[in-house]
């Protein structure tokens, strides 16, 4: 039992020693590592890696897609709704179906109304006002694009002639197309452009001069309209000269318009090879053949004695004479009415005769 309480005693001991000499043995003889310095260090360290961003979370992303889609819809409804406005309504027909929407911007509650109602009075009035805002725009855009189309489509002015001198208003307005009508343009490689005057013309302006006020209406430029005209009426017969910027654009063509001429509709006859397709008064038109260089054309001759009976006899109204030869050519059918005419009255004188007898 000694023995064994002695080995016991012995053994802690034994532990101790072996751990001193292991201590001693580091700290007698450490380890020896390379000293770096501190710009060693800051020239061979990489930089650090740049911090993440913080991403957005998925409810944030789906906001800002519901907003940017809601914009989107919206501009393209409006744009949508300005289009088919400008399609379907006037001007003025927008103006007055917007007039309840432009007023409710100015929407205010009653003096006795309560706080809950002014607030909510507010807040409708400031929602109203963007889109009051809105169509107050739209209406001003679409005012001065209009003004400024109208520019280009209609005439220079909505009186295209001066007043009649008072000892002349009895007196009727023959309104005369250039091209196909009194003249003839044509070009060709080797000669370029040439203007043919049509047979009979200068007789035809000189005879029905005395008896008319003879106007060129053409939807050529003028300084091709009156270059011609300088050429073609020597003795100027053609009181008046109206050109392309006096037309009326519409679809793509440019129209007479004798509502703008300052005279009476009813002492106005338009005479020209496409009458019916360049006037917008079809009923005081007088469509003849077109004149595309034929030396034996007779048309202008022909028509003198209609023009002449009418520039002289000075009908009421010359739509309505002119709707009875429609459908018909006019100097021809103006010949075989002369002659029925003639020969009534010459029955007439006979009968007369006869009851004498």
């Amino acid at each position: 039992m000694y023995a064994i309480a002695r080995s016991r005693l012995r053994i802690p001991s034994l532990i101790s020693r072996k751990n001193r000499r292991f201590s001693s043995s580091i700290i007698a003889d450490p380890p020896k590592e390379p000293i770096i310095s501190s710009s060693n260090l800051l020239k061979d360290q990489p930089p650090p890696p740049p911090l993440p961003e913080p991403s957005a979370t998925g409810a944030e992303k789906n906001s800002w897609n519901f907003l940017k889609y809601s914009l989107g819809a919206a501009f393209t409804g409006g744009v949508a709704t300005a289009g088919y406005a400008t399609y379907a309504y006037t001007l003025d027909e927008v103006e007055e179906k917007t007039k309840a929407l432009r007023a409710s911007a100015n929407y205010t509650a009653g003096d006795n109304a309560s706080g809950v109602d002014k607030f909510q009075a507010l807040l409708y009035s400031s929602a109203m006002t963007v889109s009051a805002k809105l169509v107050e725009l739209y209406l001003d855009l679409r005012r001065l694009t209009e003004e400024q189309v109208r520019g280009f489509s209609e005439p220079i002015s909505d009186k295209l002639l001066p007043d009649l001198h008072p000892l002349e208003q009895h007196v009727f307005t023959l309104v005369l197309d250039l091209s196909e009508t009194l003249v003839y343009s044509d070009w060709t490689r080797e000669r370029g452009w040439r203007t043919f005057k049509r047979p009979g013309v200068e007789a035809f302006l000189e005879h029905l001069a005395q008896c008319y006020e003879i106007i060129v209406y053409s939807d050529q430029q003028n300084m091709y309209v009156d270059p011609i005209i300088d050429r073609l009426d020597s003795k100027q017969c053609i009181r008046y000269r109206l050109s392309r910027g006096a037309t009326r654009y519409v679809g793509g063509k440019h129209y007479r318009d004798l509502s703008k001429l300052n005279r009476d509709p009813s002492r106005i006859i338009y005479v020209s090879g496409n009458a019916l397709e360049s006037s917008l008064q079809p009923e005081n038109c007088v469509e003849i053949k077109p004149w595309k260089g034929d030396v034996e054309d007779t048309t202008l001759l022909d028509l003198i004695p209609f023009l002449e009976y009418v520039g002289k006899n000075r009908p009421a109204d010359i739509r309505t004479v002119l709707a009875s030869y429609q459908g018909r050519d006019i100097a021809k059918e103006f010949i075989e009415r002369s002659k029925e005419h003639h020969r009534r009255m010459q029955e007439q004188k006979q009968h007369g005769r006869l009851w004498r007898r």
